[in-house]
């Protein structure tokens, strides 16, 4: 997730993807940091089929720099566009 500047990033792990990126762009949780840092658009996500794969990815992701999230964004999202609409298509 970031914003609508791109100047901020955010990596989680959900089981619902559809519905987490809604709280995410609804503060659903207002005192979090998604939501203190207007982290509304959805850029880049993986799927996994066993939640120990997502959150040893997530901590691989969180562990890299600035540089490589974005190298990992671009290669799939260059445009930097909001996915909610596609994750909404499932």
């Amino acid at each position: 997730m970031t914003n609508k500047n791109n100047t901020t990033l955010y990596t989680g792990v959900t089981s619902d993807l559809r519905i987490r990126t809604y709280k995410h762009k609804n503060n659903f949780f207002p005192d979090s940091f998604s939501a203190r840092y207007n982290l509304h658009k959805l850029v880049y996500y993986e799927g996994f089929h066993h939640i120990e794969e997502a959150i040893a990815r997530e901590k691989q992701i969180k562990a890299g720099s600035r540089k490589k999230k974005e190298a990992l964004i671009n290669s799939i999202n260059p445009e930097w566009k909001d996915l909610y609409d596609e994750v909404l298509e499932w």
